[in-house]
């Protein structure tokens, strides 16, 4: 029989255990979706600035917060707290509905501008409004299974 290395429901990881349990192991997919929005949205010219705005903040702030959430568990900063764990589900609740007011928000600024402009930019966008929802979804679910942890603390 295997060894395994993953914890229970109600700790949190520290250390490369964060690849191994169930919620923190979307970390990477989450900055990696999250990126790939970023990037996708300003490779192309910002125009209208009020919903594609709000798409860049929704990538920039979720992928700097993601960031900055995983050092604090892979450094052990949240030292097993109760209180971390409600964060955590606070955090990826509100990046779930953050990610899900920008997708859709994409989705009809690109639907808009389908017959403007040349294909490749409506190919970009449609793929950022993809990677939105994949970002979103990543973020929803580790949101539950954040709760479910907590639960169990």
């Amino acid at each position: 029989m295997a060894a395994t290395t993953a914890q229970p429901m109600g700790s949190l990881p520290s250390g490369l255990g964060i690849c191994t349990t169930a919620p923190d192991i979307f970390y990477l997919p989450e900055l990696v979706f999250g990126g790939l929005v970023w990037i996708l949205v300003a490779s192309t010219h910002v125009n209208p600035a009020n919903p594609l705005g709000w798409v860049m903040f929704v990538s920039v702030f979720c992928f700097v917060m993601t960031f900055l959430w995983m050092i604090i568990f892979v450094a052990g900063g949240h030292k097993n707290s109760s209180a971390w764990a409600a964060a955590d589900f606070a955090y990826h609740g509100l990046a779930a509905f953050f990610y899900l007011s920008a997708a859709v928000a994409l989705a009809y600024i690109t639907f808009l501008k389908k017959a403007l402009g040349p294909f490749r930019i409506y190919q970009i966008d449609i793929a950022a409004v993809v990677f939105a929802y994949v970002a979103m979804l990543l973020y929803f679910i580790h949101a539950i299974l954040s709760a479910i942890r907590w639960k169990n603390f």
